[in-house]
């Protein structure tokens, strides 16, 4: 009887008995073999764990791992075909690398290798010691007013034809210490021209490419290769420089007139012949009409 009460009085105790919680480290193996409340707790944090940023774990480790074919194209291009490096002169506007002031433009010994766009109003020109090779028509299109041009100590090989075709209002050209081998057309109102240490033979001027410069007062051609003086001089000139090239020779018809001995030729006040080997001596009908004889080797 006694034993028959003991085990009620057990069986009436053992559901209020609640087992003590799972510590932390054996968490996992409860899991295992756990109940439901267990089971949807952990799916709970795994989902968390996996979904919180709205990516998978396995689709964080594909992005870091293999890059889209895009953003591998990208990197591939970027290694074979690198940009090349924009040279320090590359686009970049004319009046900051030169200098704009009232319609001049000097652009001397910034290592230009082509004439910059100038600003429409440009009057003024000034491109000494760079290194520019060709001039073209295009260069200066756009710009009728220009009245002066200085390319002196460039690389000029070449000069189309045209170039100063549209250039109406100019009236001083320099082109000296360049490497021309021939003369272009000049525009008709210049009154100094100057193309001194360069290559220009005699063949490279054609025979009126003075003749309707009748405003042309200085003409410097020293430092050539000419073989002979320039024909058809015009009457405006008054000083003339041809020292140190290769003439031989002078007729009557140089700077005079065979045919007409009263002609005096009154504006020229100097002529430089020195360093040819023309001896001035032989030809004395030759200067008749000048008032005052060239500076050169008369004997």
């Amino acid at each position: 009887m006694k034993t028959l009460q003991s085990t009620l009085l057990l069986f009436l105790f053992v559901p209020l008995i609640k087992p003590a919680p799972p510590s932390q480290q054996d968490s996992r193996i409860i899991y295992d073999y756990g109940t439901d409340n267990l089971e949807e707790t952990f799916f709970s944090q795994d989902y968390e764990d996996k979904y919180l940023d709205g990516k998978s774990t396995k689709e964080k480790e594909t992005m870091i791992i293999v890059p889209d074919e895009k953003s591998f194209q990208l990197q591939k291009d970027e290694t074979i075909t690198p940009l090349p490096p924009k040279k320090e002169n590359d686009e970049m506007p004319t009046c900051l690398l030169c200098v704009c002031l009232s319609g001049s433009v000097y652009c001397e010994e910034v290592d230009i290798d082509a004439v910059p766009p100038l600003p429409k109003e440009s009057a003024y020109l000034y491109a000494r010691f760079n290194k520019i090779k060709k001039l073209t028509a295009k260069d200066f299109a756009d710009i009728p007013n220009l009245r002066r041009l200085d390319f002196t100590g460039n690389l000029i090989e070449d000069i189309e034809d045209g170039t100063f075709s549209k250039l109406s209002l100019l009236e001083e050209l320099t082109l000296a210490e360049n490497q021309l081998l021939k003369l272009p057309v000049l525009p008709p109102k210049l009154t100094l021209f100057n193309a001194k240490y360069n290559k220009i033979k005699s063949r490279g001027i054609k025979a009126n490419t003075f003749k309707k410069l009748h405003n042309l007062s200085f003409l410097y051609l020293d430092h050539n290769a000419l073989e002979s003086v320039p024909l058809n001089l015009p009457e405006s000139l008054r000083v003339i420089h041809l020292q140190f090239n290769n003439i031989t020779s002078i007729t009557d018809d140089t700077f005079c007139k065979a045919n007409d001995t009263s002609y005096i030729r009154d504006r020229i006040e100097e002529i430089r012949l020195e360093g040819n080997p023309v001896i001035l001596g032989k030809h004395p009908n030759s200067f008749i009409c000048l008032k005052r004889l060239p500076i050169g080797s008369y004997i």
